[in-house]
């Protein structure tokens, strides 16, 4: 048995980014665009606590930091990006605040923030709670989610076998 919880921080919080995908040489994302990003978590536990509670939102001020750092009005560069210099000399020039990721872009905001809040849960559970996901979306139509394969406590035949009776 599993149970899930989801805290959102929408759109309408300003995570407002900007960014340009280095590889895109076939498309204008190689330019830079951006947008007020949206977050949404799903958290995952097998046991509830005391409470009743997956996951006390209260406890998740860590992550909006963790997101309003990462991503509020800054300009989020590829670690890889060949032009990644000039992106400096503008903060240098105070033009720009820059923030450095190994990938940009939905996919890779989602793995991201999926690691820091499953980080951020299992110590603030002792391991009883887990991100189960992150998902990051540019706006109402386009968004990615990121799941890795090991979150779960159970496994996906022991999972098919609870919810359908066959393994």
């Amino acid at each position: 048995m599993a149970y899930f919880s989801t805290k959102t921080y929408g759109h309408n919080i300003g995570l407002s980014a900007v960014f340009r995908q280095p590889n895109a040489d076939h498309s204008h994302c190689h330019l830079l665009h951006g947008y007020s990003l949206q977050f949404k978590f799903t958290f995952g536990c097998s046991d509830l606590d005391n409470k009743n509670w997956a996951v006390d939102f209260g406890g998740l001020k860590p992550l909006k930091a963790w997101l309003e750092d990462s991503f509020d009005h800054k300009t989020c560069v590829d670690v890889n990006d060949p032009h990644k210099q000039d992106f400096y000399d503008l903060q240098d020039k105070d033009l720009c605040e820059v923030r450095e990721f190994d990938g940009v872009g939905a996919e890779k905001f989602a793995e991201h923030a999926w690691r820091f809040a499953d980080n951020l849960v299992r110590e603030a559970t002792n391991n009883r709670c887990w991100c189960e996901s992150a998902e990051c979306a540019e706006h109402g139509a386009n968004s990615a989610i990121y799941t890795p394969f090991t979150t779960r406590k159970i496994s996906m035949s022991d999972a098919n076998e609870k919810v359908f009776g066959k393994g």
